[in-house]
């Protein structure tokens, strides 16, 4: 049995959409009795760690009233040692959209995920196309045939493509940046992915597959 923890939902992004696009996207393998989905709160996180899940799923930016003049972070330093050090000695990390936005760039976490969300345009047509990767298990490797259209949030990131390894790239008329990375983290294994903003996009079949991929390979399933 996986165990699979996840942390979603924030200011811009409601948690029951979330959570209808992460059950849909891994609705065969629930259904299989075979991995098991539960949801914590950022206050709860570090000690849920402590159960060491298979995976663990982010899905929340770090300011809790992003909207105010002095927004507050729920990222403290407890918090982020015990994310780090569970994937350090073998966890798995999904970033997933939101769970990239408004870390502290010089900060441990994003040392973790090597990547950051620096802004997006207004929203508008986006394509999402899977980069040609090995297949070994090593990386996140994502059919070309995954490739994809929507609206959307186009996501421009910073990404150390020097220490990661990038398996999706996304196209707007604005310009290109990097959908989708992995990497290991010590034991670990760290994944990255961009899309999606939308309850429109997170249902997309191609965009299901590729939420699945991400999480079975954070938890090496």
């Amino acid at each position: 049995m996986h165990r699979l923890l996840a942390v979603i939902g924030d200011y811009y992004h409601p948690e029951s959409v979330i959570a209808e696009g992460l059950e849909e996207s891994l609705a065969s393998w629930l259904a299989s009795g075979k991995v098991n989905l539960t949801y914590t709160t950022v206050d709860r996180l570090a000690k849920a760690l402590q159960d060491k899940p298979d995976a663990v799923i982010l899905f929340k930016d770090d300011k809790i009233n992003p909207a105010d003049e002095n927004p507050i972070h729920w990222l403290d330093p407890e918090t982020e040692q015990a994310m780090l050090q569970y994937v350090y000695e073998g966890g798995g990390w999904l970033s997933w959209h939101s769970g990239l936005a408004s870390y502290p760039e010089d900060g441990a976490y994003v040392s973790m995920t090597r990547g950051y969300f620096k802004y997006h345009p207004e929203q508008k047509r986006v394509r999402f196309e899977p980069v040609a990767v090995s297949a070994s298990g090593e990386h996140v490797a994502i059919h070309p045939s995954l490739s994809f259209e929507s609206v959307e949030e186009h996501y421009f990131v910073y990404c150390d493509e020097s220490n990661t390894n990038v398996f999706m790239r996304s196209f707007s008329e604005d310009g290109e940046s990097i959908g989708g990375w992995s990497h290991s983290y010590g034991k670990g294994r760290v994944c990255c992915l961009t899309p999606a903003h939308n309850h429109h996009s997170l249902i997309l079949p191609e965009m299901k597959q590729v939420v699945d991929a991400c999480v079975r390979w954070c938890a090496r399933a």
